[in-house]
């Protein structure tokens, strides 16, 4: 009886332990979502303004066609913010982030 009791405290204290980490990764996707965006968006925006030329003449639709690719996903958000370096790896890992960034591009990579 020790034993059942025993394994179904251990059981529970999983299952809050996995709450625990689903919660942080959903913040973690709200934060990309509500602070990193608009900072992509903006460096998009300021990247096709000054690399306007007769080739490439990044108008209204280049921009809107980029800025929803880069925005669609969350993974292409933060793929942007680290390529754009608006954000590092070693801010991903200050604050505690890298592992969800992993997990946010493994889970996102069939996309």
């Amino acid at each position: 009886m020790q034993i059942i009791a025993i394994l179904a405290l251990t059981a529970l204290a999983w299952l809050m332990w996995q709450l625990i980490k689903a919660k942080r990764f959903t913040r973690f996707k709200q934060k990309i979502e509500d602070e990193l965006k608009t900072k992509v968006i903006a460096n998009i925006i300021e990247e096709l303004d000054d690399k306007r030329c007769d080739d490439f003449p990044n108008n209204d639709c280049h921009k809107q066609a980029t800025i929803f690719y880069w925005t669609q996903y969350k993974s292409r958000i933060l793929h942007a913010a680290l390529q754009r370096e608006i954000i590092t790896e070693q801010w991903l890992k200050d604050s505690g982030n890298l592992r969800n960034a992993q997990h946010l591009f493994y889970i996102e990579k069939n996309i």
